[in-house]
């Protein structure tokens, strides 16, 4: 059985940091991808940041800069670090097991808008919020 799960979600200031992780268990974590997926309040989902088997990182563009995600194959742990926190990165965090036919032209591709069903396998998530 495939199992997800985040930790490390909490509420901190404008300009701080944090880093996610997420235990996964049930599949063969070394060959798989896996993405970082977030839904703010009142909004839809959006895609973080994905991770190939080889450890090529991918990044939504407005995120690039301030997020960095990586992988530890012998814990089984995918981590998301997010540094200068702001307001708008208040959402909840999901972890999802990812399919490598997303990863092609060295790109990631991502349909918009992410719908639920677009992701066979999620963690239960992790609250982020950033206020003052």
């Amino acid at each position: 059985e495939v199992r997800l799960v985040e930790s490390g979600g909490g509420l901190v200031q404008p300009g701080e940091s944090l880093k996610l992780s997420c235990a996964a268990s049930g599949f063969t974590f070394s060959t798989s991808a896996l993405s970082w997926l977030r839904q703010a309040p009142g909004k839809g989902l959006e895609w973080v940041s994905a991770i190939y088997s080889d450890a090529t990182t991918y990044y939504a563009y407005s995120l690039k800069d301030r997020f960095t995600i990586s992988r530890d194959n012998a814990k089984n742990i995918v981590y998301l670090q997010m540094d200068s926190l702001q307001p708008e990165d208040t959402a909840k965090y999901y972890c999802v097991l990812d399919d490598h036919s997303r990863f092609y032209l060295g790109a990631y591709h991502v349909r918009s808008p992410v719908v639920r069903e677009d992701y066979d396998y999620w963690g239960q998530g992790t609250q982020v919020t950033v206020s003052s």
